[in-house]
């Protein structure tokens, strides 16, 4: 595999791009307009940059990194040479059953089918498609470029030599792929998001404050960053998706979302991306602010 076609160009599609052509691979990254593939070359550029700066990489690598990733709003050109396509859109089924449905009008027979989604199953994804044993689930860690893990999901369908395929070429990239069986949330979020809905349960119910509980979970359990904290960092509105796909797929209420995650969403308190979730957040700070409403 040496042609990558990524669609979507948002934090995942944009992180996933940059890492692929580092190693050397021919990208092509697809968007539904120009703005967002501008963006996304932008924030490409400044954290290879930053590579750059740590000694991670050259800056020749930068370059050839750059030079390596094309960009299209068109899915027919972006996905006609592809090895591989890699579906990086925002964690709907409604949404992924459609594009899946599109790239298997414009790929080669031979072309496998991934999808970085974090909890949505990958044998509903791939029984939209002509060939179910092609499609498999690869989802990368944010942020990207930084983050060791991908977690590497059968469907029912999906081949050994598929599934070994991705293996291989996850760790050609310096990654650390684990496989996993198609199980809603597999395992990274089956075990993450509870943990962190008890989180905001804890919080709605009064037990502590925003601060309190992230510095708990920090300095009691080791944990880098709170639960909280965590959870504006990844999107309060995609924490709610992964927590409607457990409760939908198990039928288990341990996994109903908390009805204070369920309003904050609804109010379009998001989190890091709209400005304010469990904190507050202010271009170009790094001070770590509770939001008022928490205070």
């Amino acid at each position: 595999m040496k042609n990558i076609a990524v669609v979507g160009s948002g934090t995942m599609g944009n992180g996933i791009a940059h890492v692929f052509a580092q190693y050397g691979y021919n990208v092509s990254l697809i968007d539904i307009a120009e703005e967002p593939l501008k963006k996304a070359l932008i924030t490409i550029d400044k954290n290879l940059s930053r590579q750059v700066e740590k000694g991670v990489i050259t800056e020749e690598t930068k370059k050839k990194a750059l030079s390596s990733i094309s960009t299209t709003t068109f899915l027919s050109e972006g996905l006609k040479d592809a090895d591989l396509v890699i579906e990086a859109a925002t964690e709907s089924v409604d949404l992924k059953l459609k594009i899946f449905r599109e790239i298997d009008e414009y790929t080669r027979p031979a072309a496998i089918l991934a999808s970085n989604t974090s909890s949505i199953s990958i044998t509903k994804i791939a029984s939209v498609t002509k060939s179910p044993d092609k499609v498999i689930g690869m989802h990368f860690m944010n942020p990207v470029p930084v983050m060791k893990l991908v977690e590497v999901i059968r469907g029912y369908a999906t081949s050994n030599e598929v599934t070994e395929s991705i293996m291989q070429l996850s760790r050609a990239i310096g990654k650390i792929p684990v496989e996993a069986n198609d199980y809603p949330g597999f395992v990274a979020n089956r075990i993450l998001m509870p943990m962190i809905n008890e989180a905001i349960y804890t919080l709605h119910e009064g037990v502590a404050g925003v601060a309190e509980i992230d510095t708990v979970m920090k300095l009691g359990m080791a944990h880098p960053m709170g639960p909280l904290q965590l959870a504006d960092f990844i999107g309060l509105d995609t924490c709610l998706s992964i927590l409607n796909v457990l409760f939908h797929g198990f039928g288990n209420p341990k996994y109903a979302p908390c009805p204070l995650l369920v309003n904050m969403v609804q109010a379009g308190h998001t989190g890091v991306k709209s400005g304010s979730g469990f904190y507050k957040y202010t271009p170009g700070s790094k001070d770590l602010v509770v939001a008022e409403r928490f205070r």
